[in-house]
């Protein structure tokens, strides 16, 4: 790597690409991955000048930074889209709608201000996956760069297709009163006239624009945001709560009492709605969801199969593509459609519609509809901090000893160790339905924590205890995000 360039070869995730901006990469370093990324689609399109739809979220330096990444993508060859401020959906969406060969999406989606980063997808639908990411990371880092002549094109107005596909296929009859809050990320100038648009009451909250989010950083799994909501609902009596990320791909729900309920249970009152007109059809959720899943009476009798993958948006709409099934749920609040339903991918707006029509259908209120689940104790996702050059080597450390424990019929409050589900980090559950899970973070230098128990809140601490104690004993895991 030429030693004006700085790019942290960590910034290479999982499944996209996300670095504090100039500390770990600089304007040569997006540059460079522009020209890796451009290379990249290229060798998989085979076409000398693919059209790629570049788009970006509202930071101070997102534009700035989709410039250099712009500029190296056109260098290779590419002919460059610019739909201009976007939400990571309405980029999938225009590669449908613009039938282009590849897109790039410039956002850190729910990072912390500071973080920047590039979603990025060459086949419809989807987005790069591990295999992918690391020919990227060693296309970039060696510089094995293709030369080219590409332009750029200026697409204007786009973003009214984008709202207006959505509008048009999914209008209301029922009055639903919604508050929607975005945390001033860029999905404020997007949700409230979508969901408005398809019959809803709207109130607005936290969509004005502002980059140094002043309020909370907007992530549908941060409590700070979702008690803000859930404050707002009961002051103004509303039917439900949207909360929306920064790049609109995810929603968190609070019901018209103002609980939080966590995305993987809305995503079972989905799923149950929708097999009721879409009998034998195939749920993708992620091992941070719900067990309840896989025992529910409605999906059962409707023939659905539950199938438990990997966590993040990559995996899981590559796992719904693959199997064709009709959505995909995650914890984080990622839901991927596939038709008739949407396009496959995750879109928080489409999500938020998904239970519209579930409240419409059912004509009740949401909370009325959650007491026909099971109840269950739930941690939110926690994010203790782990160095990412050691994180994974702590989760093949956790599995070990979990797995140790197990055949030695280790007792956590006077439940042992069953089964142990290891599709991605760790997930290990109890005779009485309970569970744990510890898995590296796909995005951030941290490890996920998640518990569960149908039996007590007692439980679910106690797991959560279990796992701490482990964690703590590795010396390698710094402070969390946030606790129970």
């Amino acid at each position: 790597m030429n030693n004006s360039v700085k790019i942290d070869p960590y910034g290479f995730r999982e499944y996209d690409a996300r670095w504090i901006y100039e500390k770990d990469i600089d304007d040569g370093g997006i540059d460079s991955l522009g020209k890796g990324l451009g290379s990249q689609i290229i060798k998989h399109t085979q076409k000398n000048n693919p059209r790629v739809v570049v788009g970006h979220d509202y930071r101070s330096y997102s534009e700035h930074i989709k410039k250099n990444l712009i500029k190296g993508l056109i260098s290779t060859g590419c002919n460059v889209e610019d739909i201009g401020l976007s939400l990571s959906p309405m980029v999938y969406f225009a590669q449908f709608n613009l039938e282009s060969d590849a897109i790039a999406m410039v956002t850190a989606s729910h990072n912390e201000n500071g973080w920047t980063g590039v979603k990025m997808g060459i086949k419809k639908g989807l987005t790069h996956a591990p295999d992918e990411m690391k020919e990227l990371k060693e296309i970039t880092l060696n510089q094995n760069f293709v030369k080219g002549e590409g332009n750029l094109k200026i697409i204007d107005g786009f973003k009214n297709v984008y709202k207006n596909d959505l509008i048009n296929k999914n209008r209301i009859k029922k009055k639903i009163k919604a508050v929607v809050a975005c945390g001033n990320g860029t999905a404020g100038i997007f949700a409230p006239d979508i969901l408005r648009g398809i019959g809803c009451e709207v109130i607005e909250m936290d969509c004005e624009l502002d980059w140094t989010f002043p309020k909370y950083n907007p992530n549908p799994e941060d409590l700070e945001m979702l008690h803000a909501i859930s404050k707002s609902v009961i002051e103004n009596n509303a039917d439900i709560g949207f909360g929306f990320d920064g790049d609109g791909d995810r929603v968190g729900v609070i019901d018209n009492k103002g609980n939080e309920i966590f995305s993987d249970k809305i995503g079972l009152l989905i799923a149950r709605n929708l097999s009721k007109d879409h009998k034998n059809s195939k749920f993708v959720v992620d091992v941070k969801s719900t067990g309840l899943y896989s025992k529910d009476e409605v999906l059962k009798e409707n023939n659905c199969k539950t199938i438990y993958w990997k966590t993040g948006h990559s995996h899981i709409k590559r796992k719904v593509n693959l199997d064709k099934a009709l959505a995909g749920f995650e914890k984080s609040g990622h839901f991927f459609f596939n038709e008739p339903l949407g396009y496959g991918y995750d879109d928080g707006i489409n999500s938020a519609i998904q239970v519209c029509k579930l409240l419409e259908r059912n004509d009740k209120q949401i909370s009325d509809i959650l007491k026909d689940l099971p109840i269950t104790f739930q941690s939110p996702t926690m994010g203790p901090f782990c160095k990412d050059s050691e994180k994974y080597g702590v989760v093949d450390d956790m599995i070990k000893r979990i797995k140790e424990l197990k055949k030695e019929n280790f007792k956590i409050d006077d439940q042992v160790i069953n089964d142990v589900l290891t599709v991605n980090g760790i997930r290990f559950s109890f005779e009485d339905g309970s569970w744990g899970l510890i898995r590296a973070s796909s995005n951030k230098p941290s490890l996920v924590i998640v518990t569960e128990s149908p039996t007590s809140d007692l439980r679910k601490k106690k797991i959560f205890d279990f796992i701490d104690e482990l964690l703590q004993q590795t010396g390698k895991v710094g402070d969390y995000d946030q606790k129970i």
